[in-house]
């Protein structure tokens, strides 16, 4: 479910290139979306969220200084996203109640919110560029927090051994989503710092 919401308050001015207003739109953006889809979700009406999504995305592709670059952090985002949700669901490690066109495959809202949450990467969680424990941390903690936040209002039914998974997938994913996200803006030093 990705809303690392609670993480998101960490100190991000201080990286380069962060623009302390663009990142306080682009949480926001997020934090809007994540709500919407979470909540349609609950509300067996997915695709209102997604629609969410989608918009989110137009913003943030329209105020990107690289559309190209960050569409394809997306479109990984998505496979990814696509791929661990589905692990998870043919696991019997979580059960949606809404949006799962194929039996046993992530919903199609899910993966949405992977691509919303990549759209962070280089702005309102910038500050994960700090290096691989870091995101890892985040991602431990963030991860089974947005889940936990997801099921108490319906949107997924968690088995008792899902946020301890969930907390190891995240923090082994979001660090290689930072990884990627950096080698597709170019910048090589913080690819070798963020190691």
């Amino acid at each position: 479910m990705h809303g690392l919401c609670a993480v998101t308050l960490c100190p991000i001015v201080d990286l380069p290139g962060s623009d302390m207003k663009h990142v306080i739109i682009n949480l926001a953006i997020f934090k809007a979306a994540w709500t919407a889809v979470v909540v349609s979700a609950a509300a067996g009406t997915p695709v209102i969220g997604v629609l969410a999504v989608a918009v989110a995305v137009g913003i943030h592709l329209w105020f990107s200084n690289n559309p190209q670059n960050e569409t394809r952090l997306l479109l990984i985002a998505a496979a990814m996203g696509f791929a661990w949700e589905s692990a998870l669901v043919s696991a019997g490690l979580l059960q949606y109640s809404s949006g799962t066109l194929v039996p046993g495959l992530a919903p199609y809202w899910i993966v949405s919110m992977w691509v919303l949450f990549a759209t962070t990467l280089n702005v309102g969680m910038r500050w994960l560029r700090r290096g691989t424990p870091v995101a890892a941390i985040a991602g431990a903690v963030g991860g089974p927090m947005a889940f936990f936040a997801g099921s108490s209002i319906g949107a997924v039914e968690l088995a008792p051994a899902a946020l301890a998974v969930i907390g190891v997938g995240w923090a082994v994913m979001l660090p290689l989503l930072v990884r990627i996200a950096i080698r597709l803006e170019g910048d090589q030093r913080l690819l070798r710092q963020s190691a």
